[in-house]
């Protein structure tokens, strides 16, 4: 018996769909062939899609106050995963560097390269955006600002204290907790819906919350105080 595989793929559809349908992407066709036989099989590729929950609110006061949240957020949110990034690729590169002198040397060149790409943009911010700044950092790295600022290795200090935490007289021990904090979940929903309708790039939180299970929480909630 020989058994040989092969793949059709299918022409992508242009059909327009409803948002928050499901659109096939391919239809990738694999066939057995058995003693001369072909068996085929079909398979459909899907797009993750996420259903997101109709957001509920008291008053058109709390509906604005959503909007202004939403225009600050989508504001913010690139210059908290740049961020992250530099982060991240940070601390991979201090950990190949044996020599302390050339640790604090590449870390000096961090320090000057964040403060020249980070601090004209962020003059320009408000100080409300600046503390969603500060909440957003602690949601894409598990560290609060303040943290970032005392680590000399970070990179951060010289840019807090020289461009931002001055002007704005902000929390940096600020932390994001979408589970305790009405606010930090209008934030994550603004997030979510956003990365959905690829307005922002999703970067996965380092935090530990779901928000589904936060969504059903802080609804019916909205739907307690309604009722009362």
């Amino acid at each position: 018996m020989v058994l040989v595989s092969f793949n059709a793929i299918g022409q992508k559809s242009t059909k327009i769909f409803p948002k928050d349908s499901v659109e096939t992407d391919s239809i990738e066709k694999q066939y057995m062939i058995i003693a001369g036989d072909s068996i085929p099989r079909e398979m459909i590729d899907l797009e993750e899609v996420v259903l997101l929950r109709k957001l509920k609110f008291n008053s058109m006061k709390d509906r604005k106050r959503y909007l202004i949240l939403r225009r600050k957020t989508r504001k913010v949110y690139p210059y908290a995963k740049l961020a992250s990034e530099r982060l991240v690729d940070l601390n991979s590169r201090l950990d190949q560097i044996k020599s302390k002198r050339d640790r604090k040397k590449y870390t000096k060149i961090v320090q000057d390269y964040i403060e020249k790409e980070f601090s004209a943009e962020l003059k320009k911010l408000t100080r409300t955006e600046g503390q969603i700044l500060v909440k957003l950092i602690h949601r894409q790295t598990g560290i609060t600002t303040f943290d970032l600022v005392k680590d000399l290795k970070s990179g951060w200090r010289a840019f807090w204290y020289n461009t931002t935490a001055s002007m704005f007289d902000i929390s940096l021990k600020e932390e994001y907790h979408p589970e305790t904090n009405q606010e930090d979940f209008l934030i994550e929903d603004i997030l979510q819906r956003s990365f959905r309708d690829n307005i922002l790039e999703r970067q996965e939180s380092a935090l530990d919350f779901e928000y589904l299970d936060l969504s059903d929480k802080w609804n019916n909630s909205v739907t307690s105080k309604k009722s009362s």
